[in-house]
């Protein structure tokens, strides 16, 4: 068995996802908002690594049904539709549509495990499917890794905590510590100082501070909501849809 943490995607290979279940967390705000939409019943969402690379793939698209989402440095970019709130995630808004979305760390959390046997967005918002996604794939694989997106390609409070809570709610105890790597002990131990409200390390991370600052202190509270967003959506040749839930 073997369960490792990694606080950002830097560096991350092929040779480290390839044949590996992988969930990928960013908190504030990319994984919470792709949840929000899968749950608002979006057809499917296509992380890119730019807002040029956006633009050029809706164009090449060229339906009504397909929409721009994403930020950069919180701010949602212009001409885009929809930034990266998962409070715009509406029914009203998503229902049926195609997102292309870019966000400043997230998106490139994703794409950057490719080639992963199977890959899972992770939030406050549906840890509990994820956790039990988590559960199935320890048991039948022997081990699963969880990439934080981070912030700048560094530690961030918010996914690490994050972590800890999917790391603890899989191992549902104490004695599957054994199987994990030190970035999964110290996010546990991240859980241990933080408590359970989501609120408190979401709020006094520094992704939190900003997002407050600039005036979306209501999209950290909606990504402190417990399972708010009951899917389980996966990624897979570059599109995020709904992935079958376990039973």
């Amino acid at each position: 068995m073997k369960l490792d943490v990694l606080f950002t995607p830097v560096g991350l290979t092929l040779t480290e996802v390839q044949g590996r279940t992988v969930f990928v967390i960013d908190i504030l705000r990319a994984t919470t908002s792709m949840c929000a939409a899968m749950s608002s019943g979006a057809k499917a969402m296509l992380p890119v690594s730019s807002p040029e690379e956006a633009l050029r793939l809706a164009q090449t698209i060229g339906s009504d049904d397909v929409l721009l989402a994403g930020e950069r440095h919180c701010l949602r970019i212009e001409g885009f539709p929809l930034g990266n709130s998962p409070l715009e995630m509406t029914e009203a808004a998503v229902r049926g549509k195609t997102i292309v979305i870019t966000t400043t760390n997230g998106t490139k959390a994703l794409l950057a495990c490719q080639g992963a046997e199977a890959v899972h967005p992770v939030c406050a918002g549906n840890l509990s499917l994820a956790a039990e996604r988590a559960r199935e794939a320890l048991e039948r694989e022997g081990g699963i890794l969880v990439v934080c997106a981070g912030r700048g390609g560094a530690f961030s409070l918010d996914d690490a905590y994050g972590a800890g809570r999917l790391v603890a709610a899989t191992l549902g105890g104490p004695r599957g510590r054994r199987w994990c790597n030190d970035a999964a002990l110290a996010s546990l131990d991240l859980v241990r100082r933080y408590g359970e409200k989501w609120e408190r390390p979401l709020s006094r991370s520094r992704a939190g501070r900003e997002l407050i600052r600039l005036g979306f202190g209501d999209d950290v509270k909606a990504a402190a909501r417990l399972d708010a967003y009951p899917v389980l959506p996966g990624f897979q040749e570059r599109r995020v849809t709904l992935a079958a839930v376990p039973v």
